[in-house]
């Protein structure tokens, strides 16, 4: 009987059911989609750690190492499973040439680098061990992704050619967010061009208990290890992998539970059309003396074989589709080992969909205790009274027609009936702004801002090199010299040491200067304007424990020093541990210098950049756009994707909302259409007063959505 009753309602109300489908096939394939992106993603990330046996604790240094003392320092640190120093030979970027494509424009610092022995291995696109022969080059990921390099190609490095074998996965260096990229190379090789690069030494451990990780870093600090140079954890080299596509499922996952909560909305404006329509009938099964639980089961069979095909069409279409969004996941991070895991998740998804359907259905039958059997017979519509617009009358009317007005007044009358319309444009309007606003955020210029770099046009770097003071003063003096220089500013970094109240030492890497000149954007508090302040990155803040307003002391050459926080910052560069302050010192080793510089004329920076890059080879010269394109791009392409597709969707929901909600109108005006006809309304008069209805409640819908979306 059901499957009688199910065949009959869906012939005779095909586009309603369609709808109803559409609806709850993109509820389940967007739930089953964001299950399955994250579980791989994640578990795709822990596979490949796993594979390469990734550092638990990296401290990269520049200049002198005394070995001994490090191989001691690992011997009696009880919680130290395995150690090395290895070796990366940083080259610049016009010494490197792939194919007929140069890295002169590279922000990333390339070096050459063997294969370790011991952990952190450099792995293949298959995720095994890479084993290299002399002549033969592994390339970073990221340059097969952007077109640089392609396998068997002849590469230069240092005036030695080299056959490009293939391409390797870096659990340490693979994010575009790591300015560090390795080249992988036989040791022979490496032997024969280590005297013309600089050499930086990766000190790495790998710990027992990952848990005592903050404890044994305390203990790397207290021995005054070598420290010249960014340290990186485990957990940050977690997060470098995860942000450009985790940014993507975050945007898609903001979506599939808004789509989900359109689907109920939509099901609940479908189901009373549905209702409205069949009310005579429901009346006389009501009259005759059939139970509501009797008349419910009817519509709960129909629902629920409909819940159950767009739960498995949803899901069925998440395989055609995950394809696509899991590819750059599998591209750089290999395919995830928990396979099934996500395969379970997915289902649970979609059956949480599926029941969350059922319950929202019996919910919204609840309205049959409503329908009167005499009022249903006689109308053949539940009749509801106007309220809330009466004193929104035709006699006082002086600017909208007539048509319009009577539209007007009937959203006034019946705001509980609009609401639910209003609710989806309200929401459809927050998918279709949100991403867009997002993708907007990260591809602007002033993006760079919330990540610790003032926007300029132009970003010189100097590190790795002998007497950086005397050549960060030749480029300030150039600068002054030059009329294109709107204005300019030398920053240099250094590292302290911080004196905390629990005794356990701490050091962060502090960049000295003018932070006036290109400001960055304070989730906290403002830059330092004195030499008693200073202004603190988001991790540093959480590790130490201070917020604006706290008192934090560094150790300047023995001397203590007592700053006050005056702000706090995101920064994902240089392991995320740095501050900004103004005081002047003479006491600590310079790590690097940075160069910010604006030009007169917008049109100046390519060549300005590329005269500067070749007046001062030993610095690393980028246009701030190049920058944000080679450092975000991968995170600004995954959100592009995610927002386009949100736009989409958000523009198919709003339009069938509207189609659905005019139906529903129609079914449940029809005695009070027939009555305007009689009084001589014209067809086009009632028209324009449904289009008047539907249009007033889009623009309230858009504004609030609009509005919502801007906090």
């Amino acid at each position: 009987m059901y499957l009688r009753i199910i065949r009959n309602d869906v012939w005779r109300s095909k586009v309603i059911t369609l709808t109803i489908a559409a609806f709850i096939i993109a509820a389940a394939l967007l739930v089953s989609l964001a299950a399955v992106l994250v579980v791989n993603l994640f578990g795709a990330i822990d596979s490949m750690m796993l594979q390469a046996k990734t550092a638990h604790f990296l401290q990269m240094h520049s200049g002198d190492i005394n070995t001994e003392r490090l191989l001691k320092f690992a011997g009696q640190n009880g919680n130290v499973e395995e150690f090395q120093i290895l070796e990366f030979l940083n080259v610049d970027g016009s010494q490197i040439v792939l194919g007929e494509n140069s890295l002169v424009d590279s922000v990333q610092d390339n070096g050459l680098a063997t294969q370790n022995e011991r952990f952190d291995y450099l792995l293949d696109l298959d995720g095994n061990v890479i084993h290299v022969s002399d002549g033969e080059l592994y390339v970073p990921i990221a340059y097969m992704k952007d077109g640089t390099a392609k396998r068997g190609d002849t590469a230069v490095i240092c005036g030695k050619e080299f056959k490009v074998a293939g391409f390797l996965r870096d659990s340490q260096m693979n994010s575009a967010l790591s300015t560090s990229k390795r080249f992988l190379v036989s040791e022979n090789d490496y032997a024969q061009i280590r005297n013309l690069g600089a050499v930086e030494y990766l000190i790495e451990f790998r710990l027992k208990d990952l848990e005592k990780l903050g404890a044994f870093e305390a203990a790397y600090i207290a021995a005054g290890l070598e420290a010249n140079g960014p340290t990186v954890t485990y957990p940050l080299f977690r997060m470098l992998s995860a942000i450009a596509d985790g940014m993507m499922i975050a945007v898609l996952l903001l979506v599939s539970v808004l789509v989900v909560i359109v689907a109920f909305l939509c099901i609940r404006f479908t189901l009373l059309a549905k209702i409205e329509d069949e009310t005579r009938e429901i009346g006389v099964m009501k009259a005759i003396g059939l139970r509501v639980s009797d008349i419910k089961r009817i519509y709960h069979a129909k629902y629920a074989a409909l819940g159950l095909f767009g739960c498995l069409a949803g899901f069925a279409l998440s395989f055609l589709f995950k394809g696509i969004l899991l590819e750059n996941i599998r591209l750089y991070m290999g395919n995830a080992e928990n396979a099934s895991l996500a395969l379970l998740f997915a289902i649970a998804g979609v059956a949480a969909v599926f029941l969350a359907i059922i319950a929202f259905v019996s919910l919204v039958l609840r309205r049959f205790r409503k329908i009167s059997p005499a009022e249903a017979v006689r109308f053949g519509a539940i009749q509801e009274k106007p309220a809330g617009a009466g004193r929104f009358t035709l006699s006082q009317n002086r600017l909208l027609s007539t048509n319009v007005f009577l539209g007007v007044k009937d959203v006034l009358g019946r705001k509980k009936l609009y609401a639910t319309m209003l609710a989806v444009l309200v929401i459809a309007s927050f998918i279709m702004i949100v991403p867009q606003n997002i993708y907007s955020t990260i591809s602007s210029a002033d993006f760079i801002t919330y990540m610790g770099i003032g926007n300029c046009d132009m970003l010189i770097s100097i590190q790795q090199t002998d007497h950086m003071e005397r050549k960060a003063a030749e480029i300030n003096e150039a600068m002054k010299d030059d009329d294109s220089i709107a204005r300019h500013v030398v920053l240099v970094s250094k590292m302290f040491e911080v004196k905390t109240e629990q005794g356990t030492p701490e050091r962060i890497k502090v960049e000295l200067g003018d932070h006036s000149v290109f400001p960055i954007q304070y989730t906290k508090g403002k830059a330092p304007e004195t030499g008693d302040e200073i202004a603190l990155s988001g991790i540093n803040t959480d590790e130490l424990g201070k917020t604006v307003g706290d008192t934090i002391t560094l150790l300047l050459g023995g001397k203590e020093k007592s700053l006050t926080v005056c702000g706090i910052y995101s920064d994902v560069t240089n392991g995320g541990k740095t501050a900004k302050a103004i005081f002047s010192d003479n006491s600590a080793e310079i790590l690097w210098y940075t160069i910010a510089a604006e030009f007169t004329d917008s049109a100046l920076p390519e060549t300005e950049v590329e005269e500067y890059a070749g007046a001062f080879t030993y610095a690393k010269v980028a246009g701030i756009e190049e920058y944000l394109a080679q450092v975000y791009g991968s995170t600004i392409d995954a959100v592009k994707k995610a927002s386009y597709t949100a736009v989409a969707a958000a523009l198919l929901i709003s339009a069938l909302i509207i189609l659905l909600f005019m139906k529903m109108l129609l079914v449940k005006d029809r005695y009070s259409i027939a009555v305007m006809k009689s009084l001589g309304f014209t067809n086009s008069d009632i028209k324009r007063q449904y289009l008047s209805r539907a249009g007033l409640v889009m623009i309230l819908g858009v504004l609030l959505g609009t509005l919502l979306a801007s906090f």
